[in-house]
């Protein structure tokens, strides 16, 4: 006991002396880090919603088999399981919806959370901030994401030549180059990231660490997944349309599609005011359901184009390439899953939130939840009940 205290004291005295941010996040956070819900005590934005609600109807049949159907085998721990034992509750599970054929087959929630109590979906943000960006280049904000992010932050020329040679698309496949490591192990060896993370996510000036970043090798060489490479995106989506990221996202998102409730994006500060769009979007899960039928359209939403059907193939097309990420999308092969008979793609988040698409089922499944430690890898679980829907 003696040395877990003096170890908690070492790090939290080195957090003290290296960075405002990573006591800022221990204050606000606890050696536990943020939730779901850590959004009420941030600065964020508000994501407007319009004046029409589109609302997923309830199938007058629903999919109850899946809680008695025993089809699941994740070996060791996951074995001959129904789609409730594998998903909850060890796991922390707050809720789980599946859309098939466009309406709600199956709807369940745990403890107090319900499907109007709105939740941060972490990196799933990622796959929203990959969207807008498919918008932007639609709209000819964005000429073309070959295009050096210099073009758009002119202020990184001359600080390292690689800057110029960044391109928008090395950006959303995560092959940046960038020197920063997704580390949130709360120890005196991984203080150099942890503070870099605590800066992303607590600190009062994006640009100003933006500016100060290094790289580890040329872009485009290597895919490293990072929560900067998907910062600097946001950034470069807020230049390219001189709009700010929450209200961009209202008017191209949130409005066409008919969200029922508004949503928040964090932001560094009300001083700086840059979006958080590598994981700071906070929304009802309906809401994240309609991105999901979104994508199921091809782009199209009740008749009308959001975005270009080719944006879309390019982010879901099951690709062995960049190791089977692409514009902030996943498919299975990315954790080393053979292909299904029907894959589907899916965005993913801190604490195992998932948005997963089957376009082969026409299925959306969307998971909500503080933590993921249960024994099932979620999105295969998703694809695998998939594979096995009963019409």
């Amino acid at each position: 006991m003696k040395s877990i205290i003096v170890k908690t004291l070492l790090v939290i005295s080195t957090a003290l002396l290296t960075s405002c941010a990573m006591l800022r996040g221990y204050m606000k956070e606890g050696m536990n880090g943020p939730d779901i819900f850590s959004f009420e005590t941030c600065e964020y934005d508000t994501i407007a919603k319009g004046g029409q609600s589109f609302t997923f109807p309830v199938a007058k049949k629903q999919a109850e088999w899946v809680d008695t159907l025993h089809f699941y085998n994740y070996p060791p721990n996951c074995v001959n399981m129904t789609f409730t034992e594998a998903v909850a509750p060890k796991s922390k599970t707050q809720g789980v919806l599946i859309i098939h054929n466009d309406s709600i087959v199956y709807e369940r929630y745990w403890g107090d959370f319900s499907a109007e109590r709105m939740a941060t979906i972490f990196s799933v943000s990622k796959s929203i901030t990959s969207l807008l960006c498919g918008i932007a280049v639609d709209d000819g904000y964005i000429e073309s994401i070959d295009d050096p992010v210099t073009k758009y932050l002119p202020e990184l020329k001359g600080r390292d030549p690689r800057w110029e040679r960044l391109t928008i698309r090395h950006l959303l496949d995560m092959r940046s180059g960038l020197d920063f490591e997704e580390d949130y192990n709360f120890s005196v060896k991984d203080m150099k990231n942890l503070n870099a993370m605590a800066r992303l996510n607590y600190g009062h000036n994006l640009m100003k660490q933006i500016r100060n970043m290094k790289f580890r090798r040329e872009p485009g060489t290597e895919e490293h997944y990072d929560s900067m490479t998907s910062a600097i995106l946001g950034v470069v989506i807020e230049r390219a349309s001189g709009k700010r990221y929450a209200d961009y996202l209202s008017e191209k998102v949130w409005q066409p599609l008919q969200m029922e409730s508004v949503a928040f994006v964090n932001i560094d500060s009300r001083k700086h005011d840059v979006a958080h769009a590598f994981g700071g979007i906070t929304l009802i899960i309906k809401d994240l359901a309609k991105i999901g039928r979104l994508y199921l359209n091809k782009g199209m939403w009740e008749g009308q184009r959001i975005v270009s059907e080719e944006w879309i193939i390019q982010s879901t097309k099951y690709d062995l390439r960049n190791n089977g990420y692409h514009f902030n999308w996943y498919n299975l092969s990315y954790n080393g899953f053979p292909k299904a008979k029907y894959p589907g793609y899916f965005a993913l988040g801190l604490y195992g939130q998932v948005l997963y698409v089957n376009p082969y089922k026409n299925l959306i499944i969307v998971r909500i939840g503080n933590g993921n430690r249960g024994c099932a890898y979620l999105p295969a679980l998703f694809e695998k009940l998939s594979n096995v829907w009963i019409e």
